[in-house]
């Protein structure tokens, strides 16, 4: 499971493989990759424990350079910005444009936004100076990271370490970079309780708290480790893994004198993808029906931010299944 793209680098810290004040589990990647057996199955024990009881975890010893997160970042906040005009392409894109800028997600709850949605074809503005080679090494890392993680959290469930990435496509997978800046002044909600779309996301803030995960109905405050990256299941996984390791409910406050930055790295399955529940975990029942991943996102969209309404559309009501003989039959798929 070695990936030579993400070298590992970073000095394990005090916490590696330990709980964070608040309880939240930390993984130490350098272990699930390069650990010898016995550490291993302990790492991947530990990563399956969070996936299941939480949903959330920090990842250490990832790869991702810290001068690579802060030349990405001073490079979207310049993009911030700019002038108006230098801008106006990339304002009200369709849903897939490789980028994007957005102020004010409705009146109640204020950011702005860019985001990149690449692919092989991506293609980044030139400007601001560096954006380009910044925002697609940015990309590669930690795409290669969440590969990573997704490999351990198939062994976690007792599969294959690329049966996940096999059942998903993810050799062609969708991947979105969204910068959020939140200003210092204005509503105490900056994001709405809400799931993920995609498998997995990867969240890092710029010094500024404000990510809240909710645990058996609590709301707590995500306080990273230094040079770690918070990591939230998100509703693919939750279907895919037949509802075994639930998407995290979480939100963000923003609150104070200071703005908050955060980037979040959301990694999802080939767009013409249709995610089930892989068989060998839907041996006592099938909970969620199949549903292509870009049909889900484009249903997302028309949904108000509001917890993990859209992931009810791709839940399985077991007397139409019962009906229809099979998960896999046209009417469970469409």
């Amino acid at each position: 499971m070695s990936r030579p793209d993400l070298p590992y680098t970073q000095e394990k810290g005090d916490s590696a493989g330990t709980w964070s004040d608040d309880r939240i589990p930390v993984v130490d990647l350098d272990v699930l990759v390069n650990g010898d057996a016995a550490q291993r199955s302990e790492a991947i024990r530990h990563l399956g424990r969070a996936c299941e009881e939480w949903g959330f975890f920090m990842v250490i010893n990832h790869g991702v350079p810290a001068s690579l997160q802060g030349a990405t970042t001073d490079a979207c906040k310049e993009m911030f910005g700019l002038p108006a005009e230098e801008n106006a392409e990339y304002m009200n894109p369709t849903l897939m444009a490789p980028v994007s800028l957005g102020t004010s997600l409705n009146s109640a709850y204020w950011r702005n936004y860019v985001k990149f949605f690449t692919h092989p074809d991506f293609h980044c503005p030139e400007k601001p100076a560096n954006l380009r080679v910044n925002v697609t090494e940015y990309a590669t890392r930690t795409r290669g990271l969440m590969l990573a993680l997704t490999a351990a959290i198939s062994e976690s469930m007792g599969l294959d370490d690329g049966r996940i990435a096999e059942a998903l496509n993810l050799e062609d997978c969708f991947q979105l970079i969204v910068w959020n800046q939140y200003p210092p002044a204005g509503p105490e909600v900056g994001l709405p309780p809400h799931t993920d779309h995609g498998l997995l996301a990867l969240l890092f803030q710029t010094g500024v708290d404000g990510l809240q995960v909710q645990k058996n109905g609590r709301w707590i405050l995500a306080k990273p480790i230094p040079n770690s990256y918070f990591v939230i299941a998100g509703d693919q996984l939750e279907i895919v893994s037949n509802g075994r390791y639930k998407a995290a409910l979480h939100r963000a406050m923003v609150h104070g004198e200071q703005a908050r930055m955060s980037s979040v790295c959301l990694l999802g399955p080939c767009l013409d993808t249709v995610v089930q529940p892989i068989p060998e975990l839907a041996l006592q029942g099938v909970e969620f029906r199949g549903i292509k991943y870009r049909e889900y996102i484009e249903h997302q969209r028309t949904k108000t931010v509001n917890e993990n309404a859209a992931v009810v559309v791709a839940r399985a009501q077991r007397a139409i299944l019962a009906r229809q003989g099979s998960p896999n039959s046209p009417e469970i798929n469409a």
